[in-house]
């Protein structure tokens, strides 16, 4: 029990911030901070393949094409069942979500993941774009149309539906987070570690690499599928195109600028992806043209000219704050 205080007493603050966050800004800046937490749980799923085991994966936009889909034909197919059930019914069908999501995670790694560098990185990319391919073509599916009017989250009394989608998918941040975080910390975390430093060292070692990868592709899959699902309910339509190639590029992006192998590096990335192209929209009124990507990509190269090992390298944020400690004492 001691283990979860502090798990705890962060997610009663969250459900607080919460408060705050539904009287105090509109429904646009609400759907922004959703989708912060939605992608801080794909891109910390994925710095446990990418950072912390050393394997490089581009096709995390599947695996959340996954659970999105799988999320949203239950929820149209059992809609009973999340009335009489509420957020319980949700939280199902996002474990059912993140199972068969770290599934088809199984049957890509294992053959897979005896790959190295870009040949791995080509195959996860083929498992995406076959998987697009697919959903596009499967009417029961929606096929190009994908699923429109997907059950969003319930309201809650005076409660509003953002307080409660807030208060859901931040408990999923909470559980990614804090089960991430434990399972680097201990034998697993050295094993995957290990692999990434110097895989022929850990077969030395006795070590089974394939499993140790295909373990952490395993549960880096399951959250993506968690994270798909959430998005499904979030936005309440999918299509096949979301999921593509863009996607995955996005969610490394997030995880090579927080840095590899720091999980609130992440989250710090994954904000500043998510806003940042936002805050760049208002610009178009001024100068009368979208240069919202190019000073974002701008803004990229600059943070990786000068923080070649993204924003916080290998470390997590309490390092940081221990360190600016020291600097005042």
């Amino acid at each position: 029990m001691k283990n979860f205080k502090l798990p705890l007493l962060t997610y009663i603050v969250l459900l607080v911030l919460g408060l705050i966050l539904q009287f105090s800004f509109n429904a646009y800046i609400q759907i922004l901070i959703l989708q912060i937490l939605m992608y801080s749980i794909a891109s910390m799923s994925l710095n446990l393949v990418n950072g912390f085991t050393g394997q490089f994966s581009l096709g995390h936009a599947g695996f959340m094409a996954v659970g999105a889909y799988t999320s949203a034909f239950l929820s149209q197919t059992f809609p009973a069942f999340l009335e009489t059930t509420h957020l319980f019914g949700f939280f199902i069908f996002s474990l059912i979500a993140g199972l068969i999501a770290s599934f088809f995670g199984y049957l890509v790694g294992l053959p897979s993941l005896r790959l190295k560098g870009d040949y791995l990185a080509i195959v996860t990319l083929g498992f995406g774009e076959i998987l697009r391919v697919f959903l596009l073509n499967i009417e029961p599916l929606g096929a190009a149309r994908g699923i429109s009017g997907i059950i969003p989250y319930p309201e809650l009394g005076f409660l509003d539906r953002f307080w409660v989608s807030f208060a859901y998918v931040s408990f999923w941040f909470l559980v990614c987070l804090v089960f991430l975080w434990r399972i680097t910390r201990g034998r697993y975390g050295r094993q995957f570690m290990s692999v990434r430093e110097d895989e022929v060292a850990a077969l030395s070692l006795g070590l089974s690499t394939t499993q140790i990868k295909v373990s952490s592709f395993v549960i880096a899959s399951f959250f993506a599928g968690v994270a798909g699902s959430l998005y499904a309910h979030l936005i309440s339509i999918i299509t096949p195109t979301v999921f593509g190639f863009m996607m995955s590029v996005n969610i490394v992006v997030m995880v090579v600028l927080g840095g590899m192998g720091s999980f609130s590096g992440s989250i710090i990335a994954a904000a500043f992806m998510t806003v940042m192209p936002e805050v760049l929209r208002s610009l178009q009124s001024v100068t009368g043209i979208d240069l919202r990507m190019i000073l974002f990509s701008l803004s990229l190269i600059l943070i990786m000219i000068f923080k070649p090992h993204g924003l916080l390298g290998e470390h997590e944020l309490p390092y940081f704050l221990k360190k600016m400690r020291r600097k005042k004492v």
